[in-house]
C-alpha cells in the first residue's frame, strides 16, 4: 500500500529544489525522496534542504532512486531540458518525451497506484506522454498545467484593482504556452462581474485592458527566463498548491493539465482544464461556460497540441 505521506521529485534543477524545498516547509510530507541522474546534486540538495529542518516540521528528506518511488503515493516528475531565452515550451517537446521515455516506465514497474504529477514542460504533451508511457489511469496522471497562469493573472488583475489577488476569481485554460486563453467571460471579483468591478474602480476600456493583461500572462516566462535565466518559485508555489487539494483531498478547483474526453468537443488531448482534484487525483473534468470566442481559441489551442502529440509516435 502507498504512504500519502511519501513522495518522490524526479529531478533536482532549479524546479524539482524549490518544489522540494516548499513542500518541506508545507509539512505535508513525512517523507520525501529526491531523484536525479546525477546523484550527488540530488544528495547535495537533500543534504542542504535537511539542514533547515530544525526552523520546520520533522521529516526524512533524502536522495534516492526509482526503488524508492515502490510506495510513494505521489511522484512529482520535473525533468528534463530547460526553456532557454527564445525558445517557446513546445520547442522542448522531442527533448523531453526521450528523456520520458526512460523515466516514466521506471515509475510505473515499481509503483502502479501512484499519482504521476507532471511539471516539465511543455506540460500539457508531456502529461498526455506519461499517461500513454505509463498506462496509468487517467485521473492519477495529471500536469502542473495553467495553475501558475492562472495565478499570474490574479496577481496582475489584483495590482490593477488595489484588490486582494484572492478574491480575484479567473481561469487561464487551454496550452500552457502560447496559445493559451483567459475566460474573462466568467471572471469576477468576489462574486461581481470582471467587467463591472473594474468600473466601480474607474476602468472602462475592458477589451484594450483584457488583451493586454493576456499578453502579459502569456509572454511572463519569456520576461522571468530573460533575466534571470529560468522561473521556479512560482511554478514550486503552484505545485505545492496541487499536492495540498490531493494529499489532504481538498476537492479543490484547479486549472490543472488533464485528458479530456469529449469535453468541449475535444477528446484524447491533456489541455489546461478547471478539474476538482482530490486524493483520487482528477476527480472530474469541468465543463464551465465558454462564450463563442473563447470556446474557438479554445479549439485552436487544442489543435495546436494536437499536432504536436499526433507527431510523437507514443
Amino acid at each position: 500500500m502507498n504512504n500519502i505521506q511519501k513522495a518522490a521529485v524526479i529531478g533536482c534543477g532549479f524546479v524539482g529544489s524549490s518544489i522540494a524545498f516548499t513542500l518541506m516547509q508545507s509539512g505535508i510530507f513525512s517523507e520525501l525522496v529526491l531523484i536525479d541522474a546525477n546523484r550527488d546534486k540530488a544528495e547535495g540538495e537533500a543534504m542542504d534542504l535537511s539542514h533547515g529542518l530544525p526552523f520546520t516540521h520533522p521529516m526524512d528528506i533524502r536522495a534516492g532512486d526509482y526503488d524508492d518511488v515502490a510506495d510513494c503515493a505521489l511522484v512529482i516528475v520535473t525533468a528534463g531540458a530547460g526553456q532557454k531565452p527564445g525558445e517557446t515550451r513546445l520547442d522542448l517537446v522531442h527533448k523531453n518525451v526521450a528523456i520520458f521515455r526512460s523515466i516514466i516506465p521506471e515509475i510505473a514497474r515499481r509503483n502502479r497506484d501512484a499519482i504521476l504529477l507532471i511539471v516539465s514542460n511543455p506540460v500539457d504533451v508531456l502529461t498526455w506522454a506519461a499517461w500513454k508511457l505509463s498506462g496509468y489511469p487517467a485521473n492519477r496522471v495529471l500536469g502542473s498545467g495553467t495553475v501558475l497562469d492562472t495565478a499570474r493573472l490574479k496577481y496582475l488583475l489584483g495590482e490593477r484593482l488595489g484588490v486582494d489577488s484572492r478574491s480575484v476569481h479567473a481561469f487561464i485554460i487551454g496550452e500552457h504556452g502560447d496559445s493559451e486563453l483567459a475566460v474573462w467571460s466568467g471572471a469576477n471579483v468576489s462574486g461581481i462581474s470582471l467587467d463591472h468591478f473594474c468600473e466601480l474602480r474607474g476602468y472602462y476600456e475592458h477589451d484594450k485592458a483584457d488583451e493586454w493583461l493576456q499578453r502579459e500572462v502569456r509572454d511572463s516566462a519569456y520576461e522571468i527566463i530573460r533575466r534571470k535565466g529560468a522561473t521556479y518559485y512560482g511554478v514550486a508555489m503552484a505545485v505545492e498548491r496541487i499536492v495540498r487539494a490531493i494529499v489532504r483531498d481538498e476537492h479543490s478547483v484547479l486549472p490543472v493539465s488533464n485528458l479530456l474526453q469529449g469535453q468541449y468537443g475535444i477528446d484524447g488531448l491533456c489541455m489546461s482544464i478547471p478539474a476538482v482534484v482530490g486524493r483520487n487525483g482528477v476527480e472530474d473534468t469541468l465543463e464551465i461556460p465558454l462564450s463563442p470566442a473563447e470556446r474557438e481559441a479554445l479549439r485552436d489551442s487544442a489543435a495546436t497540441l494536437r499536432g504536436v502529440v499526433d507527431s510523437l509516435e507514443l
